[in-house]
């Protein structure tokens, strides 16, 4: 058993939402054995407050939730990424920064709650249906015995998982 703590960042547009959701989730659902980042490439500069309620049943300290360019990432003296996931289809699409050291990448697309028009009740369970997808794949994730895998098959492990349909909560 490997005493390391892997680094997982996840890429969103405007780092807001889904993003933010995913580095709390890993974090807590990680143990110990994950920390969970997030940045975006074209960050709003705040977090949706939808997104917050959704942080706070993780226990993940919100006062430590901002949204930031993933240049801070690409950086010299940025923390070493293990794995990178994207989960939005824009920032896929994106020409993202070189990341340092060779990080397992892989897409999980989530449709953008944050796009939900409605009474904030609406907002709250598109919300909650995709804070919901995401744990689902996280649980997946945080399952994979990652010391005993090579790199590459790392990368198609955590591929896979983006694959898997997600059924709405």
């Amino acid at each position: 058993m490997t005493d390391k703590t892997f680094n997982v960042l996840f890429l969103c547009t405007g780092n807001s939402a889904r993003s933010i959701m995913a580095e709390a989730l890993v974090t807590a659902m990680g143990h110990g054995r994950f920390q969970g980042f997030s940045a975006g490439s074209k960050p709003g500069g705040k977090v949706n407050p939808f997104a917050v309620e959704q942080v706070k049943k993780t226990g993940y300290p919100v006062d430590n939730l901002r949204s930031k360019s993933w240049d801070e990432f690409a950086a010299p003296g940025a923390p070493h990424m293990d794995f990178i996931i994207t989960v939005c289809d824009n920032a896929a699409g994106e020409v993202c920064p070189i990341w340092p050291g060779r990080p397992a990448t892989a897409h999980w697309g989530f449709e953008d709650p944050a796009a939900v028009e409605g009474s904030d009740e609406d907002k709250r369970k598109a919300f909650e249906k995709i804070f919901k997808q995401i744990m689902a794949r996280l649980n997946a994730f945080v399952s994979l015995p990652l010391n005993m895998l090579e790199q590459h098959a790392i990368q198609q492990e955590i591929k896979k998982i983006g694959d898997t349909p997600v059924t709405p909560a």
